[in-house]
């Protein structure tokens, strides 16, 4: 059988919905492949009302949660043959998103190890003038098969 190739996968989302993922949140945050390479994805999001806190901004739980997936599709992109699990999550939040605006989230891996992965994402307002969060995230090799 032949070995699927993740990173030439998500290459062929660019610009499209990235519906193929095992992630069943990641169709639920429906993002938008916007540029890939190994250890560097770019996602865009819409913020829909689901997303939104009671005050009408994009709600700290969903922002991490795009900071986490879009980081595993990252991990995705070496193509390693394991699944990884994030073990912690940190975020700083700096601006808000309100319904119907587009944000892009944007990752880089800052060290791949044998069995650890150290990353970073930031997401930012669609023009790229208002960073709404940075986070970080380590994440652990397990042993379940992709």
């Amino acid at each position: 059988m032949k070995k699927v190739n993740k990173l030439e996968v998500l290459k062929s989302y660019i610009g499209k919905e990235f519906s193929v993922t095992p992630s069943p949140f990641m169709k639920w945050l429906n993002p938008i492949v916007l540029s890939v390479e190994e250890g560097k994805l770019s996602f865009q999001y819409m913020v829909r009302k689901e997303m939104l806190n009671p005050v009408g901004t994009l709600h700290g739980g969903v922002t991490a949660a795009i900071v986490d997936d879009v980081i595993g599709a990252t991990v995705f992109s070496f193509n390693e043959d394991f699944f990884y699990t994030t073990v912690n999550n940190v975020i700083d939040y700096f601006a808000s998103a309100r319904e119907g605006e587009l944000v892009i989230a944007e990752t880089s891996i800052i060290k791949k190890g044998k069995q650890m992965v150290n990353a970073q994402c930031e997401v930012w307002n669609s023009d790229r003038t208002r960073l709404i969060a940075r986070g970080y995230s380590n994440l652990l090799k397990t042993s379940k098969p992709v």
